[in-house]
């Protein structure tokens, strides 16, 4: 055999082989990335961390030492029963189908098993990262209404908004429904997180009305030490939320996590700042009220915006927060106990708009979509706040009278003189 026969016949097998790998690669199922599984992994833990026990700490410590426990059991409760729910259908609602407006119930039950593969992870994991948002957007909404609800209501309430709020808005912008489609710019939860519970929020105290002695004669927070523990947690965990939301170990999840961070520590200080030249102190309460606004300013944009991006969404997101959190209790009447809405509503709202401006190339951001500039994204954006805003304060008024009219809304006044705590739990949090 020639030396060219020979060149030939290894090059006929090379082309085969070359071809037959190419048709397996083209036929072999998708993969999980070991390195983006084990991240998000990571960033699940995290953002469950946020809930159990950052949030219920923050929360217990702004409130009456009497129902610190209530709170903190409302935080637990809510995360068994969105964990649930997630799998009995609010995760197929939100991640299935191809309706602009609401997914379908294929995923009812997670029939994919340990094989289904969502991009570059295992299912698994996608769903359970998600699940965790899922639990900490209905829990956020728990320090609006604190010291006064029936916890028969925390749980109806929290169950029915996961299925009718949380998971048609998450569908529409991170689901392929319709504002997605427009090219909606929510990194981690502006819309889908902050806007819905903060709206949500609002409603929730005019339906179930003030605490007693409201607005003149309230109580300070009980332990301030467990509420700064609580915001830490939040902050730590906050990477995981962000960043996570990169669902990948790449650049893009470090430019979200670096983003993060700064917006919190911007806003800390500048929160600080303005309590020392309104009321000539700067308090522990307010520093750390800062941070957790700057984290959710930042939170729509944080992985389309540069550093400096980070810093003034925290400089905003902290002046603007600040300067909501009277007007809502003395001019709108409502006794939002814990700022829901003035932090993360009005936050979550400002990062949403803000972002079609600070995602530009020219400002350290990331650019935008093919074929938007920064005026139809602005436009964009403000449709995407105008509708999940509607939706979130329409539905959760029927879900509220829902509950009104069958387990009941206000706890008793004895059971609130008592406190929750011992009235609906038999428990204390403090021995006398």
């Amino acid at each position: 055999m020639t030396r060219a026969r020979v060149l030939a016949g290894l090059s006929t097998l090379i082309f085969a082989a070359s071809g037959a790998g190419s048709a397996l690669a083209q036929d072999a199922p998708p993969t999980a990335d070991p390195a983006n599984t084990a991240w998000i992994l990571a960033a699940t833990a995290l953002v469950l961390f946020m809930t159990l026990p950052g949030l219920a700490l923050f929360y217990a410590g702004l409130v009456r030492a009497k129902n610190a426990l209530s709170v903190m059991m409302h935080c637990v409760a809510i995360a068994c029963l969105a964990s649930v729910l997630w799998l009995l259908g609010g995760y197929s609602l939100a991640f299935s189908g191809s309706n602009p407006f609401i997914g379908d119930l294929a995923k009812f039950g997670l029939p994919g098993g340990r094989d289904a593969v969502s991009g570059t992870l295992p299912e698994t994991v996608f769903f359970a990262f998600q699940m965790t948002f899922a639990i900490i957007t209905p829990g956020l909404i728990v320090g609006a209404y604190v010291e006064r609800i029936k916890f028969g209501a925390v749980l109806m309430f929290s169950g029915l908004w996961l299925l009718l709020v949380y998971a048609p808005v998450c569908h529409w912008v991170w689901g392929g429904g319709w504002l997605a489609q427009m090219k909606v710019m929510d990194y981690a939860g502006g819309l889908v997180v902050h806007a819905t519970a903060g709206v949500s929020s609002l409603v929730a105290v005019a339906m179930l009305g003030p605490r007693d002695g409201f607005p003149g004669d309230l109580h300070p927070p009980h332990n301030p030490g467990m509420t700064m523990m609580g915001a830490g947690m939040l902050w730590v965990g906050w990477y995981g939320f962000n960043a996570g939301s990169a669902l990948a170990a790449d650049a893009a999840a470090g430019s979200a996590l670096v983003a993060t961070h700064l917006s919190a520590a911007t806003a800390g200080l500048v929160w600080a700042l303005i309590e020392r030249v309104k009321f000539g102190r700067t308090s522990m309460i307010g520093v750390v009220t800062g941070v957790v606004a700057g984290l959710a300013t930042v939170t729509p944009a944080s992985g389309f915006v540069g550093p400096v991006g980070g810093v003034v969404l925290g400089a905003l997101g902290s002046l603007i927060c600040f300067h909501c959190v009277g007007p809502v209790k003395s001019k709108l009447k409502l006794d939002d106990s814990l700022d829901v809405f003035a932090v993360h509503g009005v936050g979550g709202i400002l990062g949403t708009l803000g972002v079609a401006v600070l995602a530009s190339a020219q400002l350290g951001g990331v650019g935008y979509a093919e074929g938007m500039d920064m005026g139809s994204q602005a436009g964009v954006q403000a449709l995407g706040v105008l509708t999940v805003c509607a939706w979130s304060a329409a539905a959760s008024a029927v879900i509220l009278l829902l509950c009104k009219f069958t387990v009941g809304l206000r706890a008793t006044p004895e059971a609130i003189e008592d406190g929750l705590d011992l009235s609906t739990h038999g428990e204390r949090a403090y021995q006398n």
